[in-house]
């Protein structure tokens, strides 16, 4: 409460300050000695995110959002293999601390609250963010370290008129991959069709730090090692996407619009590198899920009005067998589940004066979810160990923002949630940010909410382990920062932002082991969470057709279990969480030249812990690394036809590194690009 008040007593002395300048239009640009700067607009009042630029998103067919997100921001992503599951945490949380929308539905699990952003290709997105703890609110509640926001339209890219592209990738270890897009447009209609298939045996070669081979002379003596060389075993994948959009501009009765995106994907679960079977097997998880939402938005100079529904069916099966010897194999997982989620939203807003902005927002989501494992029931019985549950989550908002003068904005929200017949208690955030130097767009912002995290289904139901009296995660979250926009004599531009976070989260949630030999999720941590975020860009237009873009982004990331030892052996208490590296990086260096472009990226984390108690053993900490990746593009004008051509290679440097303990990851590799646009 102390930080609280203090924030408080900031954005009234703000409030003081700003109350003897002069008024202006809120959205109208500032030009001073070849600098140009646009004050920020009412609804930006507060509000700290990263746009993912649009040429990253579109950078190659055979990125998923994933690769998109490590190369371009200081979010931690954990892959668990290539073509496995990824997951996106920020600001020292978890991955299901991260919500994940898409055109304003949530597509996290409802049964694992996270997302697998593997499963997202670059391509298939027209928009993505990245919105950071308490402006998160402004969406959507739960995502106590932020929200990514995911949107595709036809009409954001589309012309009038038909056109059509086709991307053909090659890359090592027989890996495919293949993207058609074809599209239509007239005055008013938007109508286009994605597809996208990868495939790949995906047995690369990696050397094997977790095996040990001993060397021996003639009379049976130790006399050497060495770690050997190994393939990437049962990790094939086949992924299929296809993702239809329409757009209707129906003038003044609105905008209406409706997107279905299908998935399809058959992937192998490579072994862990400590496993040392050489029995056949099968490790395979089949997933098909398909997401539709349609929206209606209408708008006037000082009123809009929109509304949103959609539907997510989810078909998940994992398959683990191993053989005992000739045809015979033993079945020990055989996992199904189905979710079915129905939404539904709406929203207005008011704009009374150019000053006064007021919204009002409710949405729902319903979720019915069954999984069962067919494995574990007993012969003969009827009874098989899994959960059928339905939820229903209610999230409504109010919020009011005021801009009095050009220079100083102050905004207020409201939240309400709930879920199942659980009621939390109301979500409340304060922004603020004054524009300190017009000049360069040098602007101050300070925020403040509180934030809910409801146990997801698995935390609850799951058989065994589930815990049906876990408390809801919650904590209060505070940022301040400074961030600068402009562009020089027209043509360079510049961007940069640097702020300072702190949340608290207590009734951290925690799977640990049971005295019955399995796990058991407990409300047993308060965490700290604390660090510095910065990120600058610059595109700088040089002499003769030259163009320089940079790009980077730097996060310092501190999370702390400050709660109680649940036992006399609990050496947790007052280290970092497991895997949340102290600091991460990326950057990205892009120079064209006449339909030429280089293309540098890097992305660098600390090491990371696999242990609590934070010891530094083979098995206790995973050692810190740095990615690059290099390409050079051309693109040729040639009968009305655009031609790209591409070569990359990923891992230059050859990077023997791991994310998540005994998963392999590849080496260097090349891949080839072949594009036509019509």
């Amino acid at each position: 409460m102390k930080r609280l008040t203090l924030t408080l007593i900031v954005f009234s002395a703000a409030a003081l300050f700003a109350a003897g300048q002069e008024t202006d239009n809120v959205s109208e640009p500032v030009a001073l000695r070849g600098i140009t700067v646009a004050t920020r607009r009412v609804a930006e009042t507060g509000r700290q995110e990263i746009h993912i630029d649009s040429a990253a998103l579109r950078e190659s067919v055979a990125l998923s959002l994933a690769d998109v997100l490590g190369f371009n921001s200081s979010a931690y992503i954990k892959h668990f293999g290539r073509a496995t599951l990824a997951t996106v945490s920020f600001r020292g949380t978890s991955p299901s601390h991260t919500q994940v929308t898409w055109n304003g539905m949530r597509i996290s699990s409802p049964m694992l609250g996270t997302t697998d952003f593997s499963m997202v290709p670059g391509y298939f997105v027209d928009d993505a963010r990245l919105v950071h703890g308490s402006s998160s609110l402004t969406e959507t509640g739960g995502g106590i370290g932020g929200l990514v926001r995911l949107g595709t339209s036809a009409r954001t890219w589309l012309p009038e008129g038909f056109s059509a592209q086709y991307v053909q990738g090659a890359g090592m270890w027989s890996t495919f991959d293949e993207f058609l897009r074809v599209g239509y447009g007239t005055g008013r209609w938007r109508v286009s069709l994605r597809t996208s298939y990868s495939s790949s045996p995906n047995d690369f070669p990696f050397t094997n730090r977790d095996k040990k081979v001993l060397v021996y002379d003639d009379d049976n003596k130790v006399i050497g090692s060495y770690h050997p060389r190994e393939r990437n075993r049962s990790g094939a994948f086949k992924d299929f996407h296809a993702l239809a959009s329409a757009s209707y501009d129906a003038g003044r009765a609105g905008r209406w619009s409706i997107d279905v995106w299908y998935l399809s994907s058959n992937r192998e679960l490579p072994l862990l590198t400590t496993d040392y079977s050489s029995n056949a097997f099968e490790n395979r998880q089949r997933e098909q899920t398909l997401r539709t939402v349609a929206s209606w938005q209408r708008s006037s100079p000082t009123m809009a009005f929109r509304a949103r529904t959609g539907y997510i069916h989810t078909w998940l099966a994992y398959d683990y067998r191993r053989g005992l010897g000739g045809d015979v194999f033993t079945t020990l997982t055989r996992s199904r589940s189905r979710v079915n989620t129905f939404h539904a939203a709406a929203g207005w807003s008011w704009y009374p004066f150019d000053s006064w902005l007021f919204t009002a927002d409710v949405d729902a989501h319903r979720h019915n979810v069954e999984s069962y494992d067919y494995a574990l029931g007993a012969p003969g019985s009827d009874v098989i160990p899994g959960y059928s549950r339905s939820r229903m989550e209610l999230s409504a908002s109010l919020s009011a923002k005021w801009r009095p003068v050009k220079r100083f904005g102050a905004g207020v929200l409201l939240r309400q949630e709930s879920f199942g017949s659980k009621v939390a208690a109301p979500v409340p955030a304060l922004f603020a940010d004054y524009i300190l130097l017009p000049s360069i767009g040098l602007t101050a912002k300070a925020s403040a909410s509180r934030n809910y995290r409801f146990p997801t289904l698995n935390d609850l139901y799951t058989i065994p382990g589930g815990n049906p009296d876990l408390r809801p995660e919650q904590g209060w979250t505070y940022d301040t920062g400074l961030s600068s926009q402009f562009t020089l004599d027209g043509a360079h531009t510049f961007s940069a932002s640097a702020g300072w976070f702190d949340s608290r989260i207590t009734d951290w949630i925690q799977w640990l082991p049971s005295p019955k030999g399995f796990y058991v999720p407990s409300n047993v941590k308060e965490v700290h969470a604390y660090g510095i975020e910065a990120e600058a860009a610059a595109g700088i237009v040089l002499p003769r057709g030259w163009k320089l873009d940079i790009s980077a982004n730097y996060t310092w990331s501190a999370s702390i279990n400050c709660g109680e030892p649940v036992n006399d052996a609990d050496r947790s208490t007052g280290k970092q969480l497991p895997y949340v590296p102290r600091h991460s990086a990326s950057a990205v260096l892009r120079l064209g030249w006449r339909g030429w472009e280089l293309a540098y990226k890097i992305q660098a984390y600390s090491e990371r812990f696999t242990m609590s108690s934070n010891e530094h053993t083979i098995t206790g900490h995973l050692p810190g690394y740095s990615l690059s990746n290099l390409s050079v593009d051309r693109s040729l004008q040639i009968l009305g036809l655009l031609w790209h051509a591409k070569a990359a290679i990923n891992n230059l440097f050859d990077a023997d590194y791991r994310t998540v303990l005994s998963r392999p990851m590849p080496g260097i590799n090349v891949e080839f690009f072949l594009s036509l646009t019509i």
